[in-house]
């Protein structure tokens, strides 16, 4: 039924069935959890119809390195058209996410397209891109903008601080997104705290243009051979 409703839906990308395992969880859950994955992606291989979709599989396998290798194994002997790393960004802590991601990420076919599946703020993005992931999903930009939290090339704001009650500048004053130029910090603030519906609409806007535009430019920096120094540059305009 999975693979059908994606069939019909006519997504350029379909995922196979899966688990997404709860956190915390026991190797020997993980492991249970895995293998109902893993039967379950088989049989999406199986059931898919449609040939100018590409489907992925997707690794499950909690917080257990050697079950995620075992998981990408197998799904790499399905040959999928592309991979996915599931199961992370669930409440573990972010050092731990990082390694899982980066080893995960080497346990993929490079030839393949490789995604991380909900992560995350624009610095999980650009170091998971050093890993070698090549796709992301998140409801951060959208789910943030709601709340007020907008991105900047130097980090984030919350709008509803009172320290922006009389600032006429914009979001963020080298973005050109419709917001950036015709709004005024001031007076999002004021939408915000108003909760007028405008508001979600226009921090939604910013939010996927600023992530649009960080992933546009560091694919030109891949294409360049100067990943290197771009993330260099991304940090630092962080301070971090």
């Amino acid at each position: 039924m999975s693979v059908e409703i994606q069939e019909a839906l006519g997504a350029d990308i379909i995922m196979a069935f899966d688990e997404c395992l709860a956190y915390p969880a026991t190797e020997a859950e993980a492991r249970i959890s895995m293998e109902r994955s893993l039967a379950w992606e088989k049989r999406s291989l199986e059931a898919k119809t449609v040939h100018d979709q590409a489907m992925f599989g997707i690794v499950q396998g909690g917080m257990h390195l050697k079950l995620r290798k075992e998981c990408a194994e197998e799904l790499v002997g399905m040959n999928f058209d592309g991979y996915a790393s599931g199961g992370l960004s669930v409440g573990e802590p972010i050092p731990q996410m990082y390694e899982l991601a980066e080893a995960t990420a080497s346990f993929l076919p490079e030839d393949s397209p490789r995604y991380l599946m909900g992560v995350g703020f624009p610095e999980d993005l650009i170091r998971c891109i050093d890993f070698g992931f090549d796709l992301f999903d998140c409801v951060i930009p959208t789910r943030n903008a709601r709340n007020g939290m907008l991105f900047t090339e130097t980090g984030f704001i919350q709008i509803k601080h009172a320290r922006y009650t009389e600032d006429p500048s914009p979001i963020d004053s080298v973005c050109p997104c419709y917001t950036c130029r015709n709004y005024s910090r001031a007076y999002l603030r004021h939408l915000y705290l108003s909760r007028e519906i405008l508001s979600p609409m226009l921090n939604t806007i910013h939010n996927l243009h600023y992530y649009l535009n960080l992933l546009g430019e560091a694919r030109s920096a891949i294409r360049g051979d100067r990943f290197p120094d771009f993330k260099r540059q991304f940090f630092s305009k962080r301070g971090i």
